[in-house]
């Protein structure tokens, strides 16, 4: 079965895109499948335990055997009544012993390292990952690749979120390297002139302006478009220049702390106070010991655009200081010290409803998403590295006929990589860091 994960090129759907063929060659007690879809206004993993209930199950159940897990847990919102009852039919039609875990409507609750606190009671070591607690996570997403991969199909296809100031908001089953442009067209173009696009959710993701989206691509970890006007706050922040920001840091924090109070990483245990970060840089001190801190926030965003009465941004600050510490090679190391979540947690998640509130985003919000716009492409820009881990290597030329499914770049399967294979039928046009397919019309190609 690895082997066929390995071939289909699936890599975790959820956005961090680790090879699913290297993360699930373990043993371990707990196979826990996140539905929680973290960042707010997100429909695409509610979309899919809708429409593919029974997929998802008989995904966990194989994979559960393989991994030898003891126990098999979909954790989803409380909220989602819809979603519940088709997988709970899934279950009981599939004999399984799948349990669900439900989840209070707070953000983060889909972090991965939330979950496994919220489900287990255990909080991941500081730089660690869950299988340091004997279990292994994965997005709903995931778990319809692997269906598909057991039955010999590729990852080819994306569903993404399409919502904002487009006019037919909605789900879209797109093929792997068409353009965001292609994609918004589909659903009908924009009610704006000018607007932004961000590529991932409204706290985490990446933002990119209406003349950009041409040359952006979908890949296998993308999971939604969000478009809002060019003068939207989300937009103006992530366009202020990191000189600006630091200055803001050095002159504005008035060291309230409200930024490693509500840090979701600081409430599960974790040494992580960005307020120290935002000190040792307004003071220009170079603690080492303090900064390292900085590698271990997960850049949710909370102490950014949800908390700081100041309007300053420890997220990018604790971003820019990573970058600085990955430079030079440092890493953090754990104080081997036991790790004890805060009491005062409980009162501290963030209601998702006000932090769409407070983002300005409440238009936005759709329910009833019942069916995907399926979007056909005459071209793809399929990207080499979609994953975390190495490039995969062409295996394909220029001028070179392919078929859809079929492989086009590779990896070793001891390397941290994924396969990519074709989205369309087509001819090889153009190799870089990317494959560039066109559909070739009125001929069959064999």
């Amino acid at each position: 079965m690895i082997e066929k994960i390995f071939n289909a090129g699936i890599v975790g759907a959820g956005g961090a895109g680790f090879p699913t063929h290297i993360k699930l060659n373990c043993n371990v007690k707990y196979l826990i499948v996140n539905g929680a879809e973290c960042e707010p206004l997100l429909e695409t993993d509610k979309f899919l335990m809708r429409t593919k209930s029974t997929e998802i199950i008989r995904a966990m159940d194989e994979v559960g055997r393989m991994i030898e897990a003891e126990k098999l847990i979909i954790s989803l919102k409380s909220k989602y009544k819809n979603e519940i009852k088709h997988l709970e039919n899934a279950i009981k039609e599939l004999n399984s012993n799948v349990e669900l875990f439900l989840l209070e409507n707070f953000y983060p609750a889909g972090d991965e390292q939330i979950l496994v606190y919220e489900i287990t009671g255990k909080s991941v070591p500081e730089g660690g990952i869950p299988l340091d607690v004997n279990l292994v996570v994965s997005n709903v997403g995931t778990l319809v690749n692997i269906f598909e991969a057991i039955n010999g199909n590729p990852v080819i296809e994306k569903y993404i979120t399409l919502i904002g100031e487009i006019n037919n908001p909605g789900i879209l089953k797109v093929p792997i390297g068409i353009s965001i442009k292609e994609c918004i067209e589909a659903a009908g173009g924009s009610s704006l002139n000018d607007f932004s696009v961000i590529i991932g959710g409204p706290m985490m993701g990446r933002i990119v302006h209406k003349a950009e989206i041409e040359n952006e691509f979908i890949t296998k970890i993308m999971g939604s478009l969000i478009l809002v006007p060019s003068d939207h706050y989300i937009v103006k922040r992530a366009q202020t220049p990191i000189k600006h920001i630091i200055n803001q840091a050095k002159t504005a924090c008035i060291q309230c702390s409200m930024c490693t109070e509500l840090c979701p990483r600081y409430l599960i245990g974790h040494k992580l106070r960005p307020h120290r970060l935002m000190r040792s840089l307004g003071m220009s001190e170079n603690e080492e010991e303090i900064l390292k801190e900085a590698l271990i926030c997960c850049e949710c965003g909370i102490c950014e655009l949800y908390v700081c009465p100041m309007g300053l941004s420890p997220r990018i600050v604790n971003k820019y200081i990573k970058e600085q510490l990955r430079n030079k090679k440092l890493r953090y190391q754990r104080d081997g010290n036991d790790i004890t979540a805060k009491e005062i947690r409980e009162y501290r998640k963030i209601p998702v409803s006000r932090l769409i509130s407070r983002l300005n985003l409440k238009k936005y919000q759709h329910k009833n998403m019942e069916k995907a716009l399926e979007v056909k492409a005459s071209r793809v820009v399929i990207n080499l590295r979609q994953h975390i881990g190495v490039s995969a290597n062409p295996i394909v030329a220029i001028g070179d006929r392919v078929l859809r499914g079929q492989m086009i770049a590779k990896v070793s399967m001891e390397e941290l990589g994924a396969n990519i294979h074709s989205s369309i039928d087509g001819v090889v046009c153009k190799i870089s860091d990317s494959v560039v397919i066109q559909r070739i019309d009125n001929e069959v190609i064999l």
